[in-house]
């Protein structure tokens, strides 16, 4: 379901679409006013840029180098075009947001065929990967290159170390790389109580798209390069798909005040947190199924269509598969307990008479 297909709600309600629906933490928006002071070199030849480098290092290793682009989109398709020659080919879940929301992006910008998995719970897993890893000097066939995972993925799962190292493992085995699309890395590492690196660096992970918007920035995601042998040309393909950004500064000013100390962790502990509550306040409710264990930030459930629609009137959120009924309930950095208890109130007030 797009945004343009949610029902108008009532603005006095944050809702619980997504993430990126909330607005710049405040010691973001402080890092912004801090970089517009007086003139800095442009392209990323900045102070801030350069500082950011340092910073990135201290949570993914010494040869990570970082590369902020403008949105999650072109992170993602920048990091595969990147890793992939024009014969060969990505293998993701078949729920992957490279292949699901990017509005054929990969194909269209980065000329990247994927190759998509179905999965139970969006994880690939070495023989989910075999599926799609076959056909190696076929001619006929695009060259399995990346295997491209998701932490969170999008039906909100998150992957442990050892799932990570083992599809890498496997990937390396089979002479490609992979790849991890972040957009909600800091959700699955603060779910797991783990540093960053752990479900990167540590585990094998080659190439990283490091999501900063759902997390508190205004704009701005980053191409974390781990091995610098998987990616060729990084800044060349960033400069040739638009993501140079001539005052990058005030994308790496806000990384850096969401990196330099734990307000990457708060924000994405806090929005775990509420998710939690939100499941258990939702939990004893006739007419409501919570569908999947709630591992970070979201939450997925079955009610009654009616329900929803009515629901949506009031709260922002996602109606997630048509057929089955299910939506998504996701929070935020700034999810309150008061968001919270105010949504599960009204789901309450909405069954209230419905049989379930």
């Amino acid at each position: 379901m797009t945004p343009s297909t949610i029902p108008r709600h009532d603005p006095a309600h944050k809702g619980l679409a997504s993430d990126n629906y909330a607005g710049v933490h405040p010691e973001i928006l402080e890092a912004i006013v801090r970089a517009n002071g007086g003139h800095q070199s442009p392209y990323g030849e900045d102070v801030y840029t350069q500082a950011l480098q340092d910073v990135f290092r201290r949570h993914f290793g010494p040869d990570a180098l970082a590369y902020p682009v403008f949105n999650g989109t072109a992170a993602n398709v920048v990091s595969l075009r990147s890793m992939t020659a024009p014969w060969e080919a990505v293998v993701c879940a078949e729920t992957a947001h490279v292949n699901t929301d990017e509005g054929g992006a990969p194909e269209v910008a980065g000329g990247i065929k994927l190759r998509t998995v179905p999965t139970p719970d969006g994880k690939l897993t070495p023989s989910l990967v075999d599926l799609q890893a076959w056909g190696f000097g076929d001619v006929h066939r695009a060259q399995p290159r990346v295997v491209s995972i998701s932490n969170t993925t999008e039906l909100g799962t998150v992957y442990t170390p050892e799932e990570t190292r083992a599809v890498c493992d496997h990937a390396h085995s089979l002479g490609m790389l992979v790849h991890l699309d972040g957009a909600r890395l800091c959700n699955a590492a603060a779910a797991l109580d783990v540093p960053l690196r752990a479900l990167t660096t540590d585990a094998g992970v080659d190439v990283v798209s490091f999501g900063g918007t759902k997390l508190g920035l205004m704009y701005g995601e980053a191409v974390v390069v781990l091995n610098p042998e998987a990616a060729r040309g990084v800044e060349y393909v960033r400069k040739t798909l638009m993501q140079l950004a001539s005052k990058m500064r005030f994308v790496s000013a806000q990384f850096e005040a969401l990196l330099e100390g734990d307000l990457w962790l708060r924000n994405a502990r806090h929005a775990n947190a509420m998710a939690r509550r939100l499941a258990a306040a939702v939990a004893d409710v006739p007419g409501v199924r919570v569908t999947r264990a709630v591992e970070a930030n979201g939450v997925f459930a079955v009610l009654p269509p009616d329900v929803t629609a009515r629901l949506q009137k009031r709260f922002p959120f996602y109606t997630w598969d048509e057929v089955t009924g299910e939506v998504r309930w996701m929070c935020a950095w700034d999810t309150t307990e008061e968001d919270v208890d105010a949504f599960a109130a009204a789901v309450r007030e909405e069954l209230r008479g419905v049989s379930p």
